[in-house]
């Protein structure tokens, strides 16, 4: 990128990442009826109650049959507007490179409660298959 003023590196990285987004397939729904051997459980972290709370972290128990490499996409609205997504990858075999510990806030989501929904993913070939669907609710 030639310019180095924030406002462009916001913007690039702000167009940069909705690309990355638009290429992710919008299929990621599921059936809600996970495969055999396929579970998808959410684990709140730092929640002293067990439950995923507005600034607290989350993470996934991933256990699935896939030989290829899984990921687990999650987005969160409030009130019908996403606030809130990312995904990462729960490889078995070697350790995935990036965090796979979120963290339920963001620019666009200050503070209050969420709807969220996770969905495991994989490909195979051209495809990308969705085996198991979570979704969950975020308290204040």
């Amino acid at each position: 990128m030639a310019s180095k003023s924030p406002r462009a590196r916001f913007a690039f990285t702000a167009v940069l990442g909705a690309l990355v987004l638009a290429l992710v397939p919008a299929a990621f729904a599921g059936n809600g009826k996970p495969a055999d051997g396929t579970s998808l459980t959410l684990v709140a972290l730092n929640a002293p109650d067990g439950l995923p709370h507005y600034g607290k972290q989350v993470t996934f128990k991933v256990s699935t049959t896939a030989t290829t490499e899984p990921h687990v996409s999650l987005k969160c609205y409030q009130s019908g507007v996403l606030v809130y997504t990312t995904q990462t990858g729960y490889y078995a075999g070697y350790l995935w490179p990036w965090t796979q510990i979120m963290t339920l806030a963001s620019v666009a989501w200050t503070g209050g409660a969420a709807d969220c929904t996770a969905v495991l993913y994989y490909f195979k070939g051209k495809s990308t298959l969705s085996p198991a669907t979570l979704k969950f609710h975020v308290y204040a």
